[in-house]
């Protein structure tokens, strides 16, 4: 009896399937990127195989032979991606068979669709998350480089888009230096919760046949084993915590980009970007667009829409594996490329840019950035910090008037706002001294700053240059 359906599940159809359900059902033209990870997987099984007699060893060799030559053919671009054969899986194992005959057959014994399809994916995404750890580290250090070269450099920080207080540029770097540290953090951490091998969890309810999950666990370095079958086959709780990484991660990002959008401005003129990293227009010939910042805070965006996309597929399904579940795969492996392609770029882009110390110097001369200080001033007099803010709020709209800031006023009028202004105030009208008393732990003080530094390289295992700066 001729068989009416062609496809290696396809012993119980006696209908040929549609092209277009073919077309609709098939995921090869984004699964094949799992090849690597899907042939490593099926060689370990197919060795576990070998080793408890589940297989002869001859077969098992045979399997494995094969397998190392199809990687060779999809390596080199001779292999051919079928759209019929569905997925990644179905195609290798046939090109397999086609190479060593019937005994291909045997790889898939002891094993479904659903627990290789969930091994071949932790272990892309474990791969791509030890990428980009290594990227989020090199980010660090271009970072500490500018933290490093900027300590003495001063300008306003902001809060509600107001110029508000002195700080350090360093310890500017040093905050996007905390945040990817809390990125760096949170993919380490989950590197333990994708690094748990599902392979023998079969298509739900495991294998009769007594395989060694353990040895394939050690053979693909996984660091535990899915305890429960149902569970095992139906998780994506790794894909969607990458996920939900990535969002925080290129929101981090998109907030440094937004910064810099504004301080290219001619209103800020705070940081000057490499040209190479920058677009003109096509209508007026003076323009520099910080076009790569652009659309970095644009693909941010894009990162959040694939989380909310796994997570609205899943939030419905049932145990355990459902055909949605297909759809996990080009939200995730599109985060990733996007979120790595964006942190290589800002990257090199950040360790290139250079800083405008005198545009940030005349901006503290603006905008009463020391009023905080003469406020501290008038404590250290004993006056309540509350009347003290206020006087220094008269004072701030009676210099408004006179369009002079605060360390212009003559100390005869000063002290017309309070009798206990002396001449030392001065000492406290002085942007470095500004800064410099702000020795509180986690404060902009240069010298917090050079042992932030300091310890961060420690953190970062990158040796300090030798300097005899106190």
């Amino acid at each position: 009896m001729t068989k009416k359906n062609q496809k290696l599940w396809g012993g119980r159809f006696s209908a040929k399937t549609l092209d277009e359900v073919d077309a609709f059902n098939a995921s090869v033209s984004f699964d094949h990127k799992l090849f690597p990870f899907d042939i490593a997987g099926s060689i370990a099984h197919a060795r576990m195989l070998g080793r408890r007699g589940i297989l002869k060893k001859s077969e098992s060799s045979k399997i494995v032979r094969g397998l190392q030559k199809v990687l060779q053919e999809i390596e080199s671009g001779k292999f051919k991606w079928d759209l019929a054969k569905e997925d990644v899986h179905l195609n290798i194992e046939s090109r397999l068979t086609e190479i060593i005959g019937e005994v291909g057959g045997k790889l898939h014994t002891a094993r479904s669709r659903n627990d290789q399809v969930a091994t071949d994916f932790r272990l892309y995404v474990r791969n791509k998350v030890e990428e980009l750890i290594a990227e989020l580290k090199s980010f660090q250090k271009v970072l500490l480089k500018q933290a490093e070269q900027g300590v003495d450099t001063l300008l306003p920080g902001y809060t509600h888009m107001q110029r508000a207080q002195p700080i350090s540029l360093g310890h500017y770097f040093l905050a996007y230096f905390e945040m990817s540290e809390r990125d760096l953090g949170r993919f380490d951490d989950s590197l333990a919760r994708i690094n748990s091998l599902p392979l023998g969890a079969g298509a739900l309810a495991g294998t009769t046949f007594p395989i060694d999950r353990a040895m394939v666990a050690r053979e693909l370095g996984f660091t535990s084993i899915c305890r429960n079958s149902l569970d095992a086959v139906s998780d994506r709780d790794f894909a969607l915590e990458t996920l939900s990484n990535l969002s925080l991660l290129m929101m981090h990002l998109s907030r440094l980009a937004e910064e810099w959008i504004l301080w290219t401005t001619q209103e800020f003129q705070f940081i000057i970007l490499p040209e190479n990293y920058c677009t003109g227009s096509s209508m007026m010939p003076q323009k520099v667009n910080p076009d790569v910042l652009e659309l970095l805070r644009g693909k941010t965006g894009r990162v959040y829409g694939s989380l909310v996309t796994l997570l609205t597929t899943m939030k419905g399904l049932p145990l355990a594996y459902n055909k949605d579940m297909q759809e996990d795969k080009e939200p995730v492996m599109d985060a990733l490329d996007t979120s790595l392609t964006c942190l290589k770029i800002l990257t090199a882009m950040v360790e290139k840019t250079r800083f405008n110390a005198k545009k940030m110097e005349q901006a503290l001369a603006e905008g009463f950035v020391l009023a905080t200080d003469l406020a501290d001033y008038l404590v250290t007099k004993g006056v309540p910090f509350r009347q003290a803010h206020r006087i220094v709020g008269e004072m701030v709209d009676h210099c408004q008037g006179l369009h002079i800031d605060l360390r212009d006023l003559p100390l005869k009028e000063m002290q017309k706002f309070h009798p206990s202004i002396r001449e030392d105030v001065m000492d406290w009208l002085d942007f470095e001294h500004s800064v410099d008393r702000r020795s509180s732990l986690g404060g902009t003080a240069r010298k917090n700053v050079r042992k932030e530094i300091i310890e961060a390289k420690r953190r970062l295992k990158i040796k300090p240059k030798h300097s005899t700066r106190k």
